[in-house]
C-alpha cells in the first residue's frame, strides 16, 4: 500500500491563511520520505478558509519531485468544463505528464449557490462534464454533446503532456449509484476516509467489482485510492480528543466519536492497526491530510506510524 499527502490548504482556529511557504515545504518533505502522490482538494466556499485548489497544487509542482500528482476532488461542475480542462492540461504539462484528475460533484450546496448552478442539477451534470473534460483532454477526440455542456468546435491548445490525456478518476462514498458511475465512467476510484471503514471499504469495493466485470474490466487492476485522511499522530489523548472534537467534527460536519473509529488521530500503534486494516480491505493507496504542524506531522507519521506498520 502506497501513501501520498493532501496539501495543507485548510485553515484551522484563529491561525492566518496558509503562507506559500508552508506548501513548498510540505511538498518537499513529503517527496523525500517517499509518498507517491500529492494532492489537492477544491472548494470555492467552505466552513473554513480554504486555500484554491488548482493554485496551490501548480504552486507545489516544483517541489513535488517525481510525485503523481492531484485533484481529490476537483469540482468540474462548478468550475465549468472549459476553464477546468484548460487548468488540467496545464498542470500536467507543467509536471511532465504527472497529473491524476480525480473529480466528483461535490457535497457542498454553498459552492454550487455562489456559482449559481441549481443544486439539484448536480447529477446529470457531473455525469455529462466527465465526458465533457475527457474529450477535451484527449487530443482528436470526439467531441461530447450533451444537455447542459457541448465541446463542438472547441480545441483545446496547448493540449495536456500525456498523449491520451490524464485519467480520470471519480469519487465515490460508496452508494451503489456512485460505484455504478465509477465503473463506466472512471479509470479509478476515490473513496473518501472520513466516510467510510476498512470494513465498509472493503464492501464498497466487492461491489463496485461486480460493476467492474460485466464490464469486461478486471476488479483487480482497477485502481482506488482513499482520499482526506486527516492525520494527527499523538500518544496525548486530550490532545488527540481536541483536534477531533475542535477541528475536524465542526468542519467535517460529523461527530467526533465517529471520526475517531475513521481518521489517523491518536497513538501511532491505533494509527497502524488501522492501516494494516485497510491494506487487507484492499486498498492501493491512502492520502494523509494533517491538521496542525503539518510538516513535522508527515516526519512522525513516516518515522512511527510507517515504522510499526512495516515491523507487522
Amino acid at each position: 500500500m502506497e501513501f501520498g499527502a493532501h496539501l495543507p490548504q485548510m485553515t484551522w482556529g484563529d491561525d492566518g491563511p496558509v503562507p506559500l511557504s508552508v506548501l513548498t515545504d510540505f511538498a518537499r518533505t513529503a517527496n523525500e520520505l517517499g509518498f507517491t502522490w500529492l494532492s489537492a482538494n477544491d472548494h470555492v466556499v467552505y466552513a473554513r478558509p480554504w486555500l484554491d485548489g488548482p493554485v496551490a497544487l501548480a504552486s507545489a509542482l516544483p517541489h513535488s519531485g517525481g510525485m503523481t500528482v492531484a485533484t481529490t476532488i476537483g469540482l468540474p461542475v462548478i468550475r465549468g468544463p472549459g476553464p477546468y480542462a484548460k487548468t488540467l492540461a496545464a498542470l500536467d504539462r507543467f509536471s511532465d505528464g504527472r497529473l491524476v484528475v480525480g473529480v466528483g460533484p461535490g457535497s457542498s450546496e454553498r459552492d454550487y449557490r455562489a456559482m449559481g448552478i441549481p443544486w439539484e442539477e448536480r447529477w446529470p451534470r457531473f455525469e455529462e462534464v466527465v465526458q465533457a473534460l475527457r474529450a477535451l483532454l484527449r487530443p482528436a477526440g470526439e467531441p461530447f454533446r450533451g444537455i447542459f455542456y457541448s465541446t463542438e468546435g472547441m480545441e483545446l491548445l496547448p493540449g495536456p503532456a500525456q498523449p491520451d490525456g490524464p485519467p480520470i478518476w471519480i469519487g465515490s462514498w460508496g452508494s451503489d449509484a456512485g460505484l455504478r458511475r465509477v465503473a463506466r465512467l472512471a479509470d479509478g476510484w476515490l473513496a473518501s476516509a472520513y466516510n467510510t471503514t476498512p470494513d465498509a471499504f472493503a464492501d464498497a469495493r466487492r461491489r463496485l467489482g461486480e460493476h467492474l466485470t460485466p464490464a469486461g474490466i478486471d476488479p483487480e487492476r482497477f485502481p482506488n485510492t482513499i482520499a482526506t485522511m486527516f492525520m494527527y499522530v499523538t500518544e496525548d489523548r486530550a490532545a488527540a480528543d481536541d483536534v477531533l472534537s475542535d477541528m475536524l467534527a465542526p468542519a467535517l460536519r460529523r461527530q467526533a466519536d465517529e471520526l475517531r473509529e475513521r481518521l489517523l488521530v491518536g497513538p501511532a500503534g491505533a494509527c497502524a492497526d488501522m492501516l494494516a486494516r485497510y491494506a487487507a480491505a484492499g486498498a492501493d493507496r491512502i492520502l494523509v491530510w494533517p491538521v496542525r504542524d503539518v510538516v513535522r506531522q508527515l516526519e512522525r507519521f513516516h518515522d512511527t506510524v510507517l515504522a510499526k506498520l512495516d515491523a507487522n
